[in-house]
């Protein structure tokens, strides 16, 4: 259970499957994205627990889940949190830079190469993120995400800014990469054309109690 001021989220249980594709639906203002923090430990509950396979994120130190999350979790955030600063490429390697339990090398950069030209954002990669489009810092956000093939991908509107084509395209590359390595993908999504590729969906209004944020 998480709340404060006014807004409670309480979910009794909620599991995921290995290699499960979720779609998260409901109302603006009723917990999808607190769901996905609380995941994440970006957050913790101030009542229950939650696990990711062996490890109970909610009984981590705020460095142990610091360090959990970047290793193991892809967070594809709704605003982006891209740094204006860095360009496209070293906004994608960020990950590596902030935690010591990961390192760059020959493969990481070959991934770079790649996921960046899936997402059709290669020839973007020495520009700085401020001179992006919308669907440009999304799909470089989405890159870093995917950049440390994590086995849970946290997805927040993660086609929000794109139109209907790189929709599509997008929702692919997020699928391959979970069925690549056998991750989880949780997605909060407002588009409900897209929802009949989910494996299951789930709508947050019941889970949602007092007056909302």
């Amino acid at each position: 259970m998480y709340g404060i001021d006014g807004f409670h989220l309480s979910i009794p249980q909620l599991k995921f499957e290995d290699a499960e594709k979720v779609a998260i639906i409901g109302p603006s203002g009723s917990g999808k994205t607190t769901l996905l923090k609380l995941i994440s430990g970006i957050i913790q509950p101030q009542y229950g627990s939650i696990s990711i396979e062996d490890t109970v994120i909610s009984q981590l130190s705020d460095a142990e889940r610091r360090d959990y999350r970047i290793s193991n979790i892809g967070f594809i955030f709704q605003d982006f949190e891209l740094l204006d600063y860095l360009n496209v490429q070293d906004n994608i390697l960020h990950p590596f830079r902030i935690t010591k339990a990961l390192k760059i090398d020959v493969q990481t950069k070959a991934r770079v190469e790649a996921l960046s030209q899936e997402m059709g954002i290669a020839n973007k990669l020495n520009r700085l993120v401020n001179h992006l489009s919308q669907g440009e810092k999304q799909r470089a956000a989405i890159c870093r995400a995917m950049i440390t093939t994590p086995k849970l991908i946290l997805a927040d509107e993660a086609t929000g800014n794109l139109d209907p084509r790189n929709k599509t395209k997008i929702l692919d590359a997020l699928f391959r990469s979970t069925d690549k390595n056998n991750a989880t993908l949780i997605a909060v999504t407002h588009d409900h054309e897209l929802l009949d590729r989910f494996d299951r969906i789930i709508d947050f209004k019941q889970f949602c109690e007092g007056e909302g944020i």
